[in-house]
């Protein structure tokens, strides 16, 4: 199987480690990855922001990119959800291929739970507005998180509650988006979580730095990072 790393520009940009993290598991677990270097944003803050006819040179160059790749995984449920629910539309004359969106991948394709992860400490999950509504994640990370030996795993109050980051949205309306993000950053507080965790680093530092603004003493770490421990 030809695996290729779509990292997505924000992580290629703020948080390459959470990339390594994936190569990581996905060596560990026999596969051979590959990361196109020529790879480039998917388009999402455009199509969130309405410009669609920017956005489909950057849909039609993700194909190009990786069109020759049987599998795609990436670590980013809103850039995964991007690709699969608009580039149907937006380059309708080309076939898409196959994206998955890491715990999918892990669960669904290479049919694991328990990927040999060790990580002794508290841990608690924000599962995404992106993974749980549009790709439907279900407790695909809780089963991998729920197999990493030494990993308590504490539920989160209000969990399915949208953490107000939302790309664009939190640039356009910040009060709302910071009011929202406040009252996930408590909810984590109040686990007594060490660590939170989740399928996008976008929404960890949006809740990373309310809760650390807060001297909380939570700290933020992508699912992929954990699972690579």
């Amino acid at each position: 199987m030809r695996i290729a790393l779509f990292i997505t520009c924000f992580n290629d940009t703020l948080f390459p480690e959470t990339g390594r993290a994936v190569v990581r598991v996905l060596e560990r677990l026999g596969h051979s990855v590959a990361f196109p270097v020529a790879q480039t944003c998917c388009g999402q803050m455009h199509l969130n922001s309405g410009y669609r006819r920017e956005a489909a040179p950057l849909a039609n160059r993700f194909v190009d990119v990786f069109e020759r790749y049987d599998v795609i995984v990436a670590p980013s449920a809103s850039c995964v959800a991007t690709i699969r629910d608009h580039y149907v539309k937006l380059i309708s004359s080309r076939e898409v291929p196959a994206v998955y969106e890491l715990t999918e991948f892990l669960v669904d394709v290479a049919g694991v739970t328990d990927v040999g992860a060790s990580f002794p400490h508290r841990v608690t999950l924000h599962p995404t507005c992106h993974g749980l509504r549009m790709l439907g994640l279900g407790d695909r990370p809780e089963r991998l998180l729920r197999a990493v030996r030494g990993l308590e795993l504490v539920e989160l109050p209000g969990a399915r509650e949208c953490c107000g980051f939302g790309g664009t949205f939190a640039v356009k309306n910040s009060d709302v988006s910071v009011a929202m993000g406040s009252d996930k950053a408590r909810n984590v507080a109040a686990t007594g979580a060490e660590v939170l965790t989740a399928a996008d680093n976008s929404c960890l530092m949006h809740i990373g730095g309310l809760l650390s603004r807060a001297r909380s003493g939570v700290r933020v770490m992508h699912l992929a990072e954990i699972l690579a421990s």
